[in-house]
């Protein structure tokens, strides 16, 4: 364990000395950013791809900073829902940056340390600013694009020498990943069903144009290359497994569907709203529902039940979502779709980041693939 312990504490100290290495070599390549390489990314969001930034918020209930969570990360439990890397750590890999995205509520997140991109998303949050009540406290979505606006953004231009007003000069080489949605609906419309007047059509709809002018406001501040991560099939988590008999939950499901629908259409509608901008849709759901009816196509042998010991909402204190601290855990996590009660194992995330970099289908990416729009 020792041993193990070692080899991960070398192997981060070389990353953080590979990723100050780049400063001076991002600020020698020019004011005009003429590299095509991506520099970082910008993301935002929730648990999917939060890295940590829950850690620091004192009452709140939606954390992953212990034990199981990380048990495969090079730097153990980090503050990602999951036993190892999310999707954000994968495709920085695959983009070839040189070190991870950094949490913004990390207090060393600053200085230097932002040139290569910075974290916002929050665990348990959604695009409306009520959603997440449930856990207490969470960085809602117009929050975390007002630490990016009032914060970090001034921060990058000042690292890269740009001048204060121009937002654009300063963000053309970073991609602005969004991966949200989810918790709207499973920790609001459907957990406050009797509060809501409205049909489901209705409120995604909302829900959509909501999250369409926070896109506009980051398209103002600069932004111009957009990842939009779909949401998962929320009717096939097992967070829901007391709560179905057979298959999956529908109704929650046909959500999923729904707004998914929504983000095509502001895909589609970003070429006279946002003029100078390109969009990549990854398709989560169809990606996962695949995984979920054809597990063992793809080397999984179960689809679901949790990796670890979760506390089901039947339970005093349970929320049928967050591992038990020092609970159960499966020793074969690559075999397992879900690591706890709503996110998966760090094997569909690579599944879900392969698909998302390289994938030629429509189904799976629209219009391009992430790859693809780096190169633009």
């Amino acid at each position: 364990m020792a041993k193990k312990a070692g080899k991960g504490f070398i192997l981060v100290c070389l990353q953080l000395l590979l990723c100050f290495s780049q400063i001076n070599w991002i600020r020698a390549k020019g004011e005009d950013g003429s590299d095509d390489d991506i520099k970082g990314m910008f993301v935002f969001g929730s648990s999917l791809v939060d890295n940590g930034n829950n850690n620091y918020l004192e009452n709140s209930t939606a954390k992953a900073d212990f034990l199981p969570y990380g048990i495969d990360f090079p730097k153990g439990p980090s503050g990602r829902f999951t036993n190892g890397k999310n999707v954000i750590d994968l495709l920085g890999e695959m983009l070839k940056l040189p070190c991870l995205i950094p949490p913004f509520s990390d207090p060393s997140t600053k200085g230097s340390k932002v040139v290569h991109g910075v974290n916002f998303a929050s665990g348990a949050s959604g695009i409306l600013d009520d959603t997440g009540f449930l856990a207490g406290q969470v960085i809602s979505l117009n929050q975390q694009i007002r630490n990016f606006e009032t914060v970090t953004l001034p921060e990058v231009k000042n690292q890269l020498g740009v001048n204060r007003r121009e937002n654009r000069k300063a963000t053309k080489k970073y991609m602005f990943i969004m991966g949200t949605g989810g918790n709207d609906y499973l920790f609001n419309y459907f957990a406050r069903k009797g509060e809501y007047n409205v049909s489901l059509e209705t409120f995604t709809a909302n829900l959509t144009t909501s999250l369409s002018l926070q896109l506009k406001k980051l398209y103002r501040l600069g932004a111009r290359k957009f990842v939009l991560m779909s949401i998962y099939p929320l009717g096939c988590s097992p967070m829901l497994n007391a709560m179905r008999k057979d298959g999956c939950i529908e109704v929650m499901n046909q959500a999923a569907i729904l707004f998914n629908d929504g983000l095509k259409s502001i895909i589609d509608a970003a070429k006279s709203d946002m003029p100078t901008s390109n969009l990549v849709l990854v398709n989560s759901y169809n990606i996962v529902t695949d995984i979920i009816q054809n597990p063992s196509s793809k080397g999984f042998k179960d689809a679901n039940n949790p990796c670890c010991e979760v506390v089901p909402l039947t339970q005093l204190a349970g929320n049928g979502v967050s591992c038990k601290k020092g609970g159960r855990i499966c020793m074969d996590r690559s075999a397992h779709v879900f690591f706890d009660g709503l996110h998966p194992t760090e094997k569909v995330n690579v599944e879900i980041a392969t698909k998302a970099f390289s994938s030629d289908l429509k189904t799976e990416v629209y219009p391009i693939n992430v790859n693809q729009l780096a190169q633009l």
